[in-house]
């Protein structure tokens, strides 16, 4: 009965000496996390020193190797995993256009990625595209050396000019001349009652494609094509026609997407047969290929269940129009400082914690997918995905299933000593179905792959008027829009749930994680539709 006694007590007094240095290594992450939070100096580094980075950029293979370096400086090891690699690559350079009238003005206009840039400063005149063949015949002398304005709104793709593009603007192209054979006939018929308004017929609009004519007017010697665009400017890359790029394949005519404004300003130029000239220097530069891209990974060994995991980051890469500070230096550089955190405290967790910043995200979630295939065989050993994808307000809440909620409830109670003024909410919420198809963002191929993967439920506490469509892609996304308390907070909430999971001494419970599959007939014809 003795020896039953001392052994219970000495039990309860590691149990509290345990519980006593956890907390211990909480709070620590807490302090530095408030006194030395080193967050918006990474941010600034990612963002403002190395800028938007595709995969295939120079810029990319910056980042990349400037965030090992600081994962091995904090005494992490590190894992660079190759996702795949791109034919050619590009780099973005300065871009500038002008108005050349005696009122004339500085253009505001981007170009997507992997699209043409100018051979040095060019300057043409400006014509408005044609829409037949017989207004081609009648303008192709005047193609070369002109700036040609197309049809439609951009979007933020580049024209099309792959094989499919072409073919179907050959039966537009065929459409509208039988369009314009009826409108001749109207034409005639109105002619010959002139006199009577009630018998005039409307003609019929052509069909509209913008650049309908691509590979003709290319031919004919344009210098590039100018289409409107709303404010702030949104551009992308070239998806369609970049798997098929090689160095002696490359796009050749500029793509430039131009402020809606100044387009009705110059179009209308255009329209009353003014002449006037457009200038432009675009400094698109293309990488011989192929060009690998990886996903990197830092990684902090665990010390009980080294080969279970939890995993935390968001995507390294970024389109280069601005410099990719909400999308996505928001979510990659708090996991970043959520780690140096859970370094510089000392804290060593149960299982290992995986820092990974995404490859190649935008084009497709390709690094956390190429992930997901290769660790087929671990994936039971995940505990959970942590990611951040919304933008930099500030991590606020988590929703989990029932089963899960305890676990968080006891990992989550710091959270509100940290700031009384940007509280954490912890939700307990219904399971969704297991979802089939790809989503928007790196935590899809996880939960496809049935792994419990989450993203902080995020708010503009303060009121800052933070609009993630304003944002999403454009020429905007830069550095002041990522407010600095939100930044720094989001880091220490990271830690502190990483770090939670990692020590408990069980992988999260997936029980009814997610909700039965329901396939009612209304889904199996859907189905049915899609195959077919």
């Amino acid at each position: 009965m003795k020896k039953f006694i001392i052994l219970t007590a000495l039990s309860i007094a590691l149990t509290i000496s345990v519980s006593a240095q956890t907390d211990t290594t909480i709070q620590k992450i807490i302090q530095i996390g408030k006194t030395d939070n080193q967050t918006m100096v990474l941010l600034d580094e990612l963002c403002n020193r190395i800028g938007g980075r595709l995969i295939g950029s120079s810029a990319y293979e910056d980042a990349v190797l400037w965030a090992a370096r600081k994962f091995q400086d904090w005494g992490m090891d590190i894992m660079l995993d190759e996702v795949g690699q791109l034919p050619v690559g590009f780099n973005r350079g300065p871009w500038f256009g002008k108005l050349l009238t005696e009122n004339g003005m500085i253009l505001h206009f981007a170009t997507p990625s992997y699209t043409a840039g100018t051979k040095g400063v060019q300057r043409g005149h400006v014509v408005i595209e044609p829409k037949t063949q017989r207004e081609f015949d009648r303008m192709k002398g005047k193609l070369k050396g002109a700036w040609v304005l197309v049809s439609g709104e951009s979007n933020g793709w580049p024209l099309d000019f792959s094989t499919e593009a072409s073919e179907k603007r050959k039966e537009i192209i065929a459409k509208n001349e039988e369009i314009e054979k009826q409108n001749s006939e109207i034409r005639r018929e109105n002619w010959q009652n002139r006199n009577n308004k009630e018998a005039q017929k409307e003609l019929i609009p052509y069909i509209e494609e913008p650049a309908l004519f691509y590979q003709q007017m290319a031919d004919a010697g344009v210098l590039g094509f100018i289409q409107k665009a709303p404010v702030p400017i949104r551009v992308l890359y070239d998806r369609k026609n970049l798997p098929n790029m090689s160095w002696n394949n490359l796009p050749k005519v500029p793509d430039i997407k131009l402020d809606e404004k100044q387009y009705a300003v110059i179009e209308k130029m255009a329209k009353e047969r003014q002449y006037f000239q457009l200038e432009f220097d675009i400094r698109n530069h293309f990488r011989p290929g192929p060009i690998p891209y990886y996903s990197l990974i830092g990684v902090i060994k665990g010390t009980e269940y080294p080969n279970q995991y939890v995993i935390m980051g968001g995507h390294l890469d970024a389109f280069d129009v601005a410099t990719g500070a909400s999308d996505n230096a928001s979510g990659a550089v708090p996991a970043m400082e959520a780690a140096r955190l859970i370094m510089k405290s000392g804290a060593k967790p149960k299982r290992t914690i995986l820092v990974c910043l995404w490859a190649g995200e935008e084009f497709g979630l390709l690094g956390s997918s190429s992930w997901v295939e290769k660790h087929a065989n671990e994936l039971d050993s995940v505990s959970i995905m942590l990611n951040r994808d919304g933008g930099p307000t500030v991590a606020n809440g988590l929703s989990v299933p029932k089963a899960m909620y305890p676990d968080f409830e006891e990992i989550c109670k710091p959270l509100n000593s940290i700031d009384s003024l940007l509280p954490f909410t912890l939700r307990e919420v219904e399971p969704k179905p297991k979802p089939t198809h790809p989503g928007g963002t790196d935590t899809s191929p996880f939960l496809m792959a049935g792994i419990p993967a989450f993203q902080f439920e995020t708010q503009d506490v303060n009121g800052y008027d933070f609009n993630y469509g304003e944002i999403w892609h454009t020429e905007r996304d830069t550095y002041e829009k990522c407010p600095a308390n939100y930044m720094n907070h989001t880091s220490i909430v990271t830690a502190i749930v990483a770090l939670g999971v990692a020590n408990l001494d069980h992988l999260l419970s997936r029980e009814n994680f997610f909700a039965p599959q329901k396939e009612d007939n209304n889904t199996k014809v859907s189905k049915k539709k899609k195959i077919k």
